[in-house]
């Protein structure tokens, strides 16, 4: 079993000079939080509130939040949002509220409208209540930044309408043939990734997708492609680290590892492509500043996904932007429903490389193998030799007799493979042991080879061996068969 511990976060708070320790579920959300620690300090728990370090930095409220000591608690201060005095103070609170819904609008449309009605509203007011020339200045002024922030932003938009699609033509895309050598080293994690140009990178990956049997699979557009490839090239910022080489460096270590692991034995297409792909967009339009800036500087990306994993989130949205493309969707010959699994699939795993969430990603691992494990053992007994194994089997079959007996008696519904006059041995295990044992043991086989010698073997040849019994008991039946229509018709002659 896991830790509990694991599930937990401890936070400190300081009330009226004394410590007041905090415990809450890692799967809180930041409003059920913000309650608790107003509870702990005795306001209400609709208050507005905001939680300062010890050096009078906010601190996100949320389940990410960073830890703190007994000694170093967080400071609960209450924001007040009393009727204030003079009209200058009312057209500052006016102002800042425009400025907080600009921040947050997601549309453009949506947001220009918005913050041109509040504009009308105050300029309207300034000459109704004939203002100080020094407050109408100052008005002015502050209407004529928000209106230059917001076509700063429209433009900002528009262009990033336009990298959607590739800013060169797949003509002007020149076409690398790579060499053996270059095939062979492709496909190892020793490959130098420093040694290519961005045009080299692009036929790498096009090469990739071509080699792993992706586009013929799925039916891809070569030169649909090729397109998607520039696009997804002119959405990664020109960052120090997280730039294409990197989308580059990551997509490479993932179809060396496809061949080193010989993933494509062991997944279907479907999960080879998702894979791919989400190597490929993880990072896109990064902007060079990682998450815990983004929630603490409370960007426009940190207040649209809720602090939760907006980098990720906005590598995810992007990239399907780009889909959505028909010039760039190399999935249009793709079926709606294998659609929505790589859809899914390529989210999943592009927001599990948030970094944050790597201790519950790898325990959540842990917990599967853990309770793969167990169900194996539960229903091991076909492992062990036949001696060991059989008189199992004469138990389990007299319990479900047992019950089916009762069933009958009590006129309830019964199972057909417990019901006595339908069920022998030999079928009762031929099933279980085909879909259900040497299954999960062959998927558990993968992880560790080893267990193929003594248990995945030994499950083969039970179930062989029930099969034999099955052909005799068939064979039998059919001659007693015959005997009996035998003697039914010796007995209408005579």
């Amino acid at each position: 079993m896991g830790s509990a511990s694991s599930a937990s976060r401890v936070i400190f708070l300081d009330v009226d000079g004394r410590t007041q320790k905090v415990v809450f579920s890692r799967f809180c959300s930041p409003c059920d939080i913000k309650e608790l620690f107003c509870t702990a300090t005795g306001l209400s728990r609709n208050t507005t509130i905001s939680l300062l370090d010890s050096t009078g930095a906010m601190v996100s409220i949320d389940p990410t939040m960073p830890n703190n000591s007994e000694s170093s608690p967080y400071k609960v201060v209450p924001i007040t949002g009393g009727q204030l005095a003079d009209k200058e103070e009312v057209f500052q609170n006016v102002l800042t509220q425009v400025a907080e819904q600009f921040s947050r609008a997601f549309k453009i449309n949506e947001l220009k409208s918005e913050v041109t009605n509040r504009l009308a509203m105050l300029e309207k007011r300034v000459e109704l209540e004939g203002m100080k020339v020094v407050e109408i200045e100052k008005c002015r002024s502050d209407i004529k930044k928000l209106r230059e922030e917001m076509a700063s932003r429209n433009s900002s938009f528009l262009e990033d309408n336009k990298k959607l699609t590739p800013h060169r033509d797949v003509s002007s895309y020149p076409k690398y043939m790579l060499s053996q050598q270059t095939i062979d080293a492709l496909r190892k994690p020793t490959f130098d990734v420093w040694l290519w140009e961005s045009n080299e990178m692009l036929s790498c990956l096009e090469y990739m997708y071509h080699d792993l049997g992706l586009v013929k699979d799925f039916n891809i557009n070569p030169i649909t492609l090729k397109r998607w490839l520039l696009c997804i090239h002119d959405n990664y910022r020109s960052n120090p680290f997280h730039n294409f080489r990197h989308c580059f460096c990551v997509t490479q270590m993932m179809y060396s590892m496809i061949y080193l692991c010989n993933l494509q034995e062991k997944f279907t297409q479907v999960d080879i492509l998702i894979l791919m792909t989400a190597a490929v967009c993880h990072d896109l339009d990064h902007p060079g500043y990682n998450n815990t800036y983004q929630i603490n500087a409370r960007t426009e990306l940190a207040v649209r996904y809720n602090d939760i994993s907006p980098l990720e989130n906005h590598h995810c949205a992007v990239a399907f932007q780009i889909f959505s493309q028909p010039d760039c969707n190399i999935f249009a010959n793709v079926d709606p429903e294998a659609f929505k699994q790589i859809h899914q699939g390529t989210i999943t795993l592009i927001l599990a490389t948030d970094m944050a969430r790597h201790g519950e990603i790898l325990d959540s691992f842990k917990q599967k193998l853990k309770m793969v494990l167990i169900k194996c053992c539960d229903i091991s007994n076909e492992v062990r030799p036949m001696e060991v194994a059989e008189p199992w089997v004469d138990c389990l079959l007299e319990e479900y007799f047992m019950q089916s007996d009762r069933e009958k008696a009590e006129g309830l519904p019964v199972a057909p493979f417990m019901d006595r006059e339908k069920v022998t041995k030999p079928t009762a295990q031929i099933g279980f042991i085909k879909f259900v044992l040497i299954p999960m043991f062959e998927t558990l086989m993968k992880l560790f080879p080893q267990i193929e010698e003594v248990m995945v073997q030994p499950l083969r040849e039970s179930r062989d061996r029930y099969e034999e019994l099955k052909q005799i008991d068939d064979a039998m039946n059919e001659v007693q068969k015959k005997k009996s229509e035998n003697l039914t018709v010796g007995g209408k002659k005579k």
